[in-house]
């Protein structure tokens, strides 16, 4: 399934602003450049706010009928996120993901993009500009990692293991204390748990067979949209809590990803019992 955005144009518009406005200040930031928004580890940087701005005008010249919404976009603007949900076609951009670690110098961040199509997501992308590739998706057309040199590679997620041998990412910062709690300890059953502060390295990493779950409560689209497709379209199975399948314009509901549905149920039932 193609959309009305083509892949490989926004995939190298990702790259290109990473190289013009992203990794020139990776490690030079200086202390004008970093602000904390809604608390000390949610940051954003002249990096963020440069890159956007480059995705956003190039892509209002490609496709001037898309709706486009970025991050650093919404926060200036939250009312911007209500119009989603009825858009034709819509562009979501996460200028810097991980954007903690770019702060502090550590090279894991991504640039991610996703496409929507009357409130389905049609293609996601997932840029890393230290490693200059992006791992890639167009709905029904399977996930690929792909080179500047056209080299590719097609993903396949994790085969299912029982749970002690599970290991996988989870945030969990964004449940309630006493159901955080509950959660971690859960996470005992588990054979190991990680989280980069990074969902693009994330879902790169479960869509190429490296881990065996994903887990997040807070669902922002330009966190989330871009990943889970390309998970799904890897062999995932994916879902909110409750089961439903996890749309564009959810914010909320929590995710949970896992290599099928048994191992899907056996993580809800065991380990995510919110």
């Amino acid at each position: 399934m193609t959309s009305k955005v083509d892949v490989t144009t926004l995939s190298d518009l990702l790259r290109r602003a990473a190289k013009a406005e992203i990794l020139p200040r990776f490690r030079r930031l200086g202390s004008g450049d970093v602000r904390a928004k809604s608390e000390a580890t949610d940051l954003v940087t002249e990096a963020d706010e440069q890159a956007e701005r480059m995705i956003k005008a190039e892509a209002a010249k490609l496709w001037p009928d898309a709706l486009f919404i970025g991050e650093e976009s919404v926060a200036a603007d939250p009312a911007l996120l209500d119009r989603l949900e009825g858009a034709d076609l819509a562009i979501i951009v996460d200028p810097v993901d991980g954007t903690f670690n770019f702060a502090s110098g550590i090279p894991a961040f991504g640039v991610m993009a996703a496409v929507v199509s009357k409130g389905e997501t049609v293609a996601g992308i997932i840029y890393d500009p230290m490693g200059d590739d992006w791992v890639l998706a167009e709905k029904g057309g399977g996930a690929w990692l792909k080179r500047p040199d056209g080299e590719t590679e097609r993903l396949k997620v994790a085969e299912p293991v029982e749970l002690g041998q599970m290991v996988g990412m989870a945030s969990t910062g964004f449940f309630a204390k006493e159901k955080r709690a509950e959660i971690l300890a859960n996470l005992a059953k588990v054979r190991f748990l990680a989280n980069y502060r990074c969902a693009a390295h994330e879902y790169r990493a479960f869509a190429s067979g490296h881990v065996h779950y994903l887990s997040y409560n807070k669902l922002m689209p330009w966190d989330h949209l871009a990943g889970t497709l390309i998970s799904q379209e890897a062999g995932a199975y994916a879902a909110r809590f409750d089961g439903s399948p996890y749309l564009p314009h959810h914010v909320d509901g929590g995710l949970l990803i896992a290599p099928d549905k048994a191992s899907w149920e056996l993580l809800r039932k065991e380990v995510f019992t919110v």
